[in-house]
């Protein structure tokens, strides 16, 4: 049987922060600080100081928020708001998407880069080694909030979801939250205690292979969308996952063709600051 939580973590009288919300907060908190300490010149070459990551903080919490917010209502509901187009501003009630988020991430990522004159790809391998840790919060917030449930199953540790009717389904959120977050981070730690990070690109591809990978098969233990179905014979989340693939795969490849940058570079990427 599904555990009974509390949707609310913390209320001060009228004042609510729920489990989701705090999942975001700590994810983006947690990431920032594992992105300091990997801008260490011994772990990454790419010349970009703890002071710009703290930077940076505000402008991924922007792109989170609202490409996360912007990709959920065209990726996954776009009839609904555009009957309901005010409800798209009522992120409070729910409704993001990961891939939405990612692409908001890389499109401030590329102009802060471009303005600080920092390597676009040298930070995303930064921001991608700390991503997994949001998505295993954003995970075990869905599994508290009782959503995105799995599909019917009869295996002993099944569960009964209040808002899914009395059939026994997967915990795929708990599926998504191991895959997602606790085996892609530490993958990619090992990724990059090998020195990717001195290959621009190649920590930010394996991130997108392992997450499009984790995000397909925990696909197929959750319950999909009933008003959209299948497309191709796929799913919407493995559907969205196979540009990631693809990228991923391309980035991973140049990365080995490249010449590993060199602790010379870090030095001069942050005089020019």
């Amino acid at each position: 049987m599904f555990p009974q939580f509390d949707p609310v973590a913390v209320a001060l009288g009228p004042f609510e922060i729920r489990w989701y919300a705090l999942a975001y907060i700590v994810g983006l908190l947690a990431g920032w600080r594992y992105c300091r300490w990997l801008t260490e010149p011994r772990r990454s070459p790419a010349g970009i100081s703890k002071e710009a990551f703290d930077d940076f903080l505000f402008w991924a919490i922007l792109g989170v928020v609202i490409g996360g917010r912007t990709g959920f209502v065209l990726f996954y509901a776009p009839f609904y708001y555009f009957d309901h187009p005010l409800q798209a501003f009522m992120i409070w009630k729910g409704g993001m998407s990961f891939h939405g988020g990612l692409l908001g991430v890389i499109v401030v990522a590329w102009f802060f880069c471009r303005n600080r004159g920092l390597p676009f790809l040298g930070l995303m391998d930064i921001v991608a080694c700390a991503t997994p840790i949001g998505l295993f919060l954003g995970r075990i917030a869905n599994f508290i909030n009782g959503e995105l449930w799995g599909r019917p199953s009869d295996l002993p540790w099944a569960m009964i979801f209040p808002k899914a009717g009395p059939i026994p389904r997967h915990p795929s959120q708990l599926y998504e939250a191991t895959m997602e977050g606790i085996i892609l981070f530490t993958v990619l730690f090992f990724v990059m205690r090998s020195g990717a990070l001195q290959r621009y690109g190649r920590c930010a591809g394996t991130f997108l292979v392992g997450y499009a990978i984790a995000r397909s098969v925990g696909e197929i233990f959750r319950q999909y969308d009933t008003d959209v179905g299948l497309i191709l014979g796929m799913t919407q989340g493995q559907l969205y996952s196979v540009p990631m693939l693809l990228i991923g795969l391309y980035l991973i490849f140049t990365a080995r063709k490249a010449q590993p940058r060199v602790a010379a570079e870090a030095k001069a990427g942050a005089k020019a600051k």
